[in-house]
C-alpha cells in the first residue's frame, strides 16, 4: 500500500503521528484520509462532522486506521445579494486544491470524501478524478421541509412579492423564519441535490444513498458502511478511474435529464469529466437529453419538496425506470456493477422500506417518481442553443420555460451588471418582448455568480414570466425557473458576441431548433451575413473593461477560469 510505502520514505512520519495518539499497531493498518467540508458555515454542512465520526468508526471496526480532514465550504444562499455570490464557482477550485494538498502531502490507501452542497459536492468530484484512489462519497442529505412544505427556493419569490407589497413584511419574515428548519442542503432540486445524485449515478456512492433527509438515522448508518467500504477499497485497489468512465458518465446524464437537474451540472460533470481524463461538453449534454424522459415531480418544477425523492425510492428507483438507456455493466464502489447493485436493492428489502416512508406522507413512489411510460416530459429538461450570439453555447432549462418562450424574436435590453438589470424590472422598465442581457457576470467578468434575484423576480410577475427572456455570460441557482438562458459562451469580458448587443437588436430564441442569435438591429430584421459584418464592426470599437478583482483570489479565477461552456474551471 502507498501508505506503507511512504513510511519507508519518511522516517519522520511515523513519530508525527504517534505525537497526535497514534499507537504502533495503527502505523501498520490501512491508512484511509476522511475528507469533508464541516463547518459552521451552513445547514448543508454543520452536520457533516457526525458523518466524518461514523465514517472513522467504521474505517476502525474495518481494521484502518482514519485521519479527518477539513475543506469547509460556503453557502449560495448566504452569499445572494451581495458580491459574496462572486466567490461561489471560486471556491470550487478552491476546495479540490486544498483536497488534493491534503491527499497528496500526505498519501492515504483509500479516501471517504464527505459533502452536501453546490460546489462541495463538485470540488470532491473534481478531487476524487484527479488523485484517482479508491474513494467513495458520502453525501450529507436534505434539509427537512418547513411548515405547509415551505421550502427555501420560495423566499425569491416571496421577496420578489415583498418588494412590490403583495405581501406585508410579517407575512415575509415568517417565511424566512420557518424555511429551513433542519440540517442538510436545501429541499429541492436545486445544484446541491443535483449533484449528490450525480455522485450516485457516476458509482461512487453506497447504491441508495444520495439525498436522504439528513435527520435520518440511514445517512449516519451509511456513513459508517463507507468507513467499511473504503478500507476494502484501498485493499483491492480498485481506484476513481476504474469506476468513472465514459459510461458512468453517460448514465449520470441520463439521470440528470429524468430529475430535471440543475443547469449548473454543465459546468460540473464536465471540469469533473476532464478531471478523470474524460470528454464530456454542452453538446454531449444536450444530445442525452433529447428524447429522455422527465420522471421527478420535485420542486422547483415540481410539486414535492427534495426529502420525498428518498422515500420514493431515490436514484435506484429512477435507474429502474430507465433501465433500458443505463449501462449496466459499469463498476461501482460495492465492487459489483451497476446491474448487480440493482438486482441486490430488490431482494434486500430496499423498496420496502421506501414504501413505508412513502405511506407515512400518504403518498405511493409514483406520485414523486413517474413510470417511465407516463413521463412529466419526453424531451429531457435542457438544451444548449447556438447561433451568432453563443458560437460556443449557453444552456436553458426548457422543461421550466413557458411554452410561449420557446420560440420568440425579442428587442434586446442589456445591461453590464445584475443590480443594473433587477433595478430595470423593479421600476417597471421592462416590458413584454424584452430580451434582459445581464453580461460581463461570466467566470472571468466577475466570478461567475448566479442572477438568482431576476431570475425570481421576472418567475414571479405573471406578465413578465411569458413574455420577456433573461440572457446572462452568468449562471442561475438551481432553483431558478422560468425563461433565462445562461452560460452564454464566449462570455462578455472574453469579447464574445454577447458584449456587442446594442439597445434594440432583434433577439431570436429557438428552444426546438437549439437557436439563439442576433437577426435585426434597431428592431430591422436583417439577414445573418449582414448581421455578422456589423458584430465585425461593432467589436472593432470593443473596449475590454478593466478587471474588476486585481487582488485576492477572484483576481486568480477571473484570470484562469475557461469558458462557461467547457466547465468554467481553472486553467
Amino acid at each position: 500500500m502507498i501508505s506503507q510505502e511512504v513510511r519507508k520514505l519518511a522516517p519522520e512520519m511515523d513519530p508525527l503521528r504517534m505525537g497526535m495518539g497514534w499507537t504502533a499497531e495503527d502505523l501498520e493498518k490501512p491508512q484511509i484520509m476522511i475528507e469533508s467540508t464541516f463547518g459552521d458555515s451552513h445547514p448543508g454542512s454543520a452536520h457533516l462532522l457526525e458523518l466524518a465520526n461514523k465514517a472513522y468508526e467504521g474505517v476502525a471496526e474495518a481494521g484502518g486506521k482514519a485521519a479527518r480532514y477539513f475543506a469547509t465550504d460556503i453557502c449560495d444562499g448566504m452569499s445572494q445579494g451581495h458580491d459574496g455570490i462572486n466567490y461561489s464557482l471560486a471556491s470550487r477550485e478552491a476546495i479540490a486544491n486544498l483536497i488534493e494538498i491534503h491527499a497528496m502531502a500526505t498519501p492515504f490507501d483509500a479516501g471517504v470524501f464527505i459533502a452536501s452542497c453546490d460546489k462541495a459536492v463538485p470540488a470532491h468530484l473534481l478531487a476524487i478524478g484527479r488523485l484517482n484512489i479508491p474513494s467513495i462519497v458520502v453525501t450529507g442529505g436534505v434539509m427537512e421541509a418547513g411548515p405547509d412544505l415551505l421550502t427555501l427556493e420560495q423566499i425569491g419569490m416571496y421577496n420578489a412579492m415583498f418588494q412590490r407589497g403583495e405581501i406585508t413584511e410579517e407575512q415575509f419574515t415568517y417565511y424566512k423564519h420557518h424555511a429551513c428548519p433542519s440540517c442538510g442542503a436545501c429541499s429541492f432540486m436545486g445544484t446541491a441535490s443535483t449533484m449528490q445524485i450525480m455522485a450516485e449515478a457516476l458509482g461512487l456512492m453506497i447504491p441508495g444513498s444520495a439525498l436522504m433527509p439528513a435527520t435520518c438515522e440511514d445517512l449516519r448508518d451509511v456513513a459508517k458502511k463507507a468507513g467499511e467500504l473504503a478500507v476494502q477499497l484501498g485493499t483491492r485497489g480498485l481506484k476513481a478511474r476504474d469506476i468513472v468512465t465514459a459510461k458512468s458518465i453517460e448514465n449520470a446524464v441520463k439521470v440528470h435529464a429524468a430529475i430535471s437537474g440543475s443547469t449548473n451540472s454543465l459546468l460540473h460533470l464536465p471540469a469533473a469529466a476532464r478531471e478523470f481524463g474524460l470528454d464530456l461538453d454542452g453538446d454531449m449534454f444536450d444530445q442525452m437529453h433529447r428524447g429522455a424522459h422527465y420522471l421527478l415531480d420535485i420542486r422547483p418544477a415540481g410539486k414535492w419538496p427534495a426529502q420525498y425523492f428518498y422515500y420514493a425510492g431515490g436514484v435506484p428507483r429512477i435507474m429502474e425506470e430507465i433501465k433500458s438507456q443505463l449501462n449496466l455493466d459499469v463498476m461501482t464502489v460495492t465492487g459489483k456493477t451497476l446491474g448487480e447493485n440493482l438486482e441486490d436493492l430488490k431482494a434486500n428489502g430496499f423498496y420496502e422500506k421506501c414504501n413505508e416512508y412513502m405511506a407515512k406522507v400518504d403518498l405511493k413512489w409514483q406520485d414523486v417518481i413517474r413510470p417511465f411510460d407516463n413521463p412529466i416530459g419526453s424531451n429531457g429538461t435542457i438544451a444548449v442553443l447556438k447561433g451568432n450570439l453563443a458560437p460556443m453555447g449557453s444552456v436553458i432549462k426548457h422543461s421550466a420555460v413557458p411554452k410561449e418562450m420557446h420560440k420568440a424574436i425579442l428587442n434586446a435590453r442589456p445591461f453590464d451588471s445584475e443590480e443594473a438589470a433587477i433595478d430595470a424590472i423593479f421600476k417597471n422598465q421592462i416590458k413584454p418582448g424584452d430580451a434582459v442581457f445581464i453580461r460581463y457576470e461570466g467566470p472571468r467578468g466577475s466570478g461567475m455568480p448566479e442572477m438568482f434575484y431576476t431570475t425570481e423576480a421576472i418567475s414571479s410577475n405573471p406578465e413578465l414570466s411569458k413574455s420577456i427572456a433573461l440572457l446572462t455570460d452568468g449562471r442561475f441557482s438551481g432553483a431558478s425557473k422560468g425563461p433565462a438562458i445562461g452560460h452564454i459562451s464566449p462570455e462578455a469580458a472574453s469579447g464574445g458576441p454577447i458584449a456587442l448587443v446594442e439597445e434594440g437588436d432583434l433577439i431570436e430564441i429557438d428552444v426546438e431548433n437549439r437557436i439563439l442569435q442576433i437577426v435585426g438591429v434597431k428592431g430591422e430584421r436583417l439577414p445573418l451575413e449582414e448581421i455578422d459584418k456589423i458584430l465585425e464592426e461593432r467589436k472593432k470599437s470593443w473596449t475590454p473593461k478593466e478587471p474588476k478583482y486585481t487582488h485576492g483570489v477572484l483576481k486568480f479565477f477571473t484570470e484562469k477560469a475557461a469558458p462557461p461552456m467547457v466547465g468554467a474551471y481553472m486553467e
